[in-house]
């Protein structure tokens, strides 16, 4: 099947260049050249993050990990370790899975584990500690403590469980594991993770990532290839010795930056101080807060790409767009909140690469819907021509989009992927451009809370600003493309 939707994907695509009318070229030759300047910037960058992400992979992290075995073994005393783990409505089928992974991952800490599982329901609570009872494995190094909080959110329990962390005086040889109630970890995610603690200027890392979800193929697909995209960027970040995030699912802390009453006292109330919307407490963007308190820090971030997370998620709504949407309004906003301050730090600090790629964040915005918008304005002004060669475009650079991204994954790719490509990019630059400018809206997706939404002012305001901007967005574009 997937052999035949490839060739039927490229049939249709050579049927399209062949119906690019005569004269739609020069037509629109303004046009062209000036969203194939934007292109050209935009795939050059994609291309510069895939060479840095081999560079990385095949040369710069197997040197740096040699290295780092090399000075764990000769340590005499291995690291404790401690796995803080929030679940919140989660499937029994699924924390099963998902905590016998973790005891598991406990029992092969060479020095002993301890195991802190936030929950809210007391059914949760039995469920665990029946799971610990009944693990195969020598459980005799493992300590676990249940705690049983009021549903007030995950930075309440992040913030109270690592309180207990810190009664255990932890040191600086020592890692938290921070593990969603989602996620399995792998086996040996203590042995893998926590050598590279041996560099002290490293205070915290993250791994590759796996989706498994059932009963939905095209939101499997999206994660699926999102993740993809993921590992290529995350790759390229870590040569510059800083990711962009830390991603919430799973990620490992040096314990006494974690303990730390200031790292705690960010991940628990967390804001932003914005000129029109005020204070803005940070509901959501939990692994936001821990990434900037690191990175302002002045303290390296790591990925491993040969570890890998498996999250068990599902489609919150009933259609795939609308999930889509729903998860991008959360992920976009967490990043759009942090950016800027992030931007505020000085390059010098956080590595000139890493700073232009937190501008890149929100310059891509306007470059990726400046394209369609072009493609609408010259079909309006000029003639509908212009669509053919278009969709012709479209089809040729995300399949060379995704054939690229497989090759890197070292995997095959379903023939939605040039649709679920485009679909990201364009829907992502939208809901990026819509919470760009609306930073106090918040929603976890398990949870019903969220910020208040009575209309205001501020929302008012919020809206004609947007507005303003795709104005000027437009505008330029008309300008630019030679409409005017």
């Amino acid at each position: 099947m997937q052999i035949l939707g490839h060739t039927l994907y490229l049939t249709v695509l050579v049927l399209v260049a062949l119906a690019i009318p005569q004269g739609a070229l020069s037509h629109t030759h303004d046009t062209l050249f000036a969203l194939g300047a934007v292109g050209l910037w935009r795939y050059t960058w994609a291309g510069t993050n895939f060479v840095r992400a081999i560079w990385y992979q095949r040369v710069a992290f197997p040197a740096m990990k040699r290295k780092v075995m090399a000075l764990h073994a000769a340590r005499l005393t291995p690291p404790r370790s401690f796995f803080l783990v929030t679940s919140f409505k989660i499937e029994p089928e699924v924390s099963t899975r998902v905590y016998q992974s973790i005891f598991a991952a406990a029992a092969n800490s060479a020095c002993g584990a301890s195991v802190v599982a936030s929950v809210v329901e007391g059914a949760d609570a039995r469920l665990i500690r029946t799971i610990f009872a009944q693990m195969r494995a020598d459980m005799s190094g493992v300590t676990l403590l249940v705690d049983q909080i009021a549903g007030t959110g995950k930075r309440d329990a992040l913030a109270k469980g690592l309180r207990v962390i810190a009664a255990q005086a932890p040191s600086w040889r020592d890692i938290v594991i921070f593990v969603d109630g989602d996620s399995c970890v792998p086996d040996d995610i203590v042995a893998q993770s926590a050598p590279w603690f041996c560099d002290t200027r490293v205070g915290a890392l993250t791994t590759d990532e796996q989706a498994e979800i059932p009963d939905a193929p095209a939101f499997a697909d999206w994660f699926d290839l999102r993740f993809t995209q993921r590992h290529v960027l995350m790759s390229s970040m870590a040569l510059a010795g800083r990711v962009l995030t830390l991603t919430g699912r799973m990620s490992v802390f040096r314990a006494d930056l974690a303990t730390d009453p200031r790292f705690i006292a960010q991940v628990h109330s967390d804001h932003l101080d914005h000129w029109r919307l005020g204070r803005v407490n940070f509901l959501t963007g939990d692994d936001k807060s821990t990434w900037f308190w690191l990175l302002k820090s002045g303290y390296r971030m790591l990925y491993l790409p040969d570890v890998r997370t498996l999250s068990m998620e599902r489609q919150p709504t009933p259609s795939f767009v609308g999930s889509a949407t729903t998860l991008m309004v959360r992920w976009y906003g967490n990043m759009m909140r942090t950016n800027g301050r992030a931007l505020a730090l000085p390059a010098s600090r956080i590595g000139l690469f890493t700073w232009w790629s937190l501008l890149d964040q929100r310059l891509t915005i306007w470059t990726t819907l400046a394209g369609p918008l072009g493609v609408a304005l010259t079909a309006v002004l000029v003639g509908p021509g212009i669509l053919v060669v278009y969709l012709a475009w479209v089809m040729v650079t995300r399949y060379a989009f995704c054939l690229a991204l497989s090759l890197f994954r070292g995997t095959a790719f379903p023939i939605r992927y040039p649709f679920l490509l485009y679909f990201g990019q364009i829907m992502g630059a939208a809901v990026k451009s819509f919470v760009l400018f609306r930073l106090d809206r918040q929603r976890w997706t398990r949870q019903s809370s969220g910020t208040p939404r009575a209309a205001t002012l501020s929302d008012l305001v919020s809206t004609f600003i947007h507005v303003l901007t795709l104005g000027w967005l437009t505008l330029s574009v008309t300008i630019i493309s030679g409409l005017l």
